[in-house]
Formats: C-alpha cells, sequence, structure tokens
C-alpha cells in the first residue's frame, strides 16, 4: 500500500513538473494534472493540500537531483573545476531530459515574492559557486584573480544556460554552446596553459571515474 502510494506521489509530481513547465505556475490546474498523472483529484489532494504544496515538491524534486549530480561528481573523484564544467552540461541536458528542472526555474520565477518557498535558481547559484570555490581552495585557479569577479562571471553563465534552453533552443546546439562557453572562461580562470588540462565538451556516458579523473591538473 505504501509503495502504491509514493507510485501516486511520484506521478503527480512528474505530471505538475511537465504543465508547470508548459503552461507556467498560474495556468497549471489540479485538476489538469491529477488528469495528466492519471489519478482522481481525491488522490491529488491525498498527497498535495494546494497547488503551492505540489509546486514545492516540484522544486524539492529538482533540487534532489542538483544535489545528487554534484555528490556523484565529486564521490567519482573528479576535480572540482571539472565537475563544475560536468554540472553545466548535466543542467544543459536536464533542461531538455527531466521536467522537474525547467518546472523548477519557471516555479521560482513565477512566484517570487510568495509560496512556495524553495528557490531553485538560488539552489543552482549555490550549487555552481560551492564548486568553483573547491577550485580555489585546491589551487585550481590563478592565484591572482579577484575572487569576486570570477565567481560573478561563472555564476552569470551558469545561469544564461537556462535563459538559452527557454528560447527552444535544440539540445545539440545548446551542449556545443555551453562548450564553447568553457573555452572562453577557462583562461581567465586557471593559471596559464592549464585551460588544455580541461574538457569542455559534454562528458561520454561512457567515461570511467580514472579518465574523468585524469583531467586533474
Amino acid at each position: 500500500m505504501q509503495e502504491r502510494s509514493e507510485r501516486t506521489r511520484r506521478k503527480l509530481v512528474h505530471a505538475g513538473a511537465e504543465l508547470f513547465n508548459r503552461n507556467g505556475y498560474a495556468n497549471a490546474t489540479l485538476g489538469d494534472i491529477a488528469g495528466a498523472a492519471g489519478v482522481t483529484k481525491g488522490a491529488l489532494y491525498f498527497h498535495f493540500a494546494s497547488k503551492d504544496e505540489l509546486a514545492e515538491a516540484v522544486q524539492q524534486r529538482g533540487i534532489t537531483m542538483l544535489n545528487d549530480s554534484v555528490r556523484t561528481l565529486r564521490e567519482r573523484g573528479v576535480p572540482p573545476l571539472q565537475a563544475l564544467v560536468d554540472l553545466t552540461h548535466w543542467l544543459a541536458r536536464t533542461l531538455h531530459e527531466e521536467p522537474a528542472i525547467p518546472a523548477s526555474f519557471r516555479i521560482t520565477k513565477e512566484c517570487t515574492g510568495h509560496q512556495p518557498v524553495t528557490d531553485f535558481h538560488r539552489a543552482w547559484i549555490a550549487a555552481v559557486c560551492g564548486l568553483l570555490r573547491q577550485a580555489r581552495d585546491a589551487g585550481e585557479l590563478r592565484g591572482n584573480s579577484r575572487w569576486e569577479s570570477a565567481e560573478s562571471l561563472v555564476a552569470a553563465a551558469a545561469c544564461g544556460i537556462e535563459v538559452m534552453a527557454g528560447t527552444g533552443m535544440p539540445y545539440g546546439e545548446l551542449r556545443r554552446r555551453v562548450g564553447a562557453l568553457w573555452t572562453l572562461l577557462l583562461p581567465s580562470l586557471v593559471p596559464a596553459g592549464r585551460e588544455t588540462k580541461y574538457r569542455t565538451s559534454a562528458p561520454d556516458t561512457a567515461d570511467t571515474a580514472a579518465e574523468l579523473t585524469a583531467s586533474c591538473p
């Protein structure tokens, strides 16, 4: 019974993400979400008392995915700066493949100043800046670089990926642009000549942990 309840909840969160992303927070109705999930409206209310609660669950799903991605990269031993590059490619891919990610961005933008309380934009920037700080502490960045300028530049560039995806840009083009972005950014972030030690393209799904860690400077 509990497993079935959890399955229903996951279906509702997925359907909510799809409709919030497609129609926007205001135009996505609970009736439409219940229908898309294949459950009754009563079943929806059993799990979520309001649209705000469902939108919060969608954003929490997005944040869980984000945190899991960062943790997986670091557990593989990927150096912080390479992990940051790979995380931006993860975002480019999930913006096209996983509705909870673009929906989380859209909910944050459309619900600023009121419920739901989670801010996915802030969580994304925190993940990006956290990896950049780890790269700094690991000695991967230029010693004479101005930290605030580097952090602001990388954070702005990382947020721009979601903006480009929002224009309807195909994933293949978005992936190429993310790689080109890092080709420009890395020389300003790392000591001269070290930029070639980092892979700027999307990681191959067949990459092993050993291959990923080989980019360590």
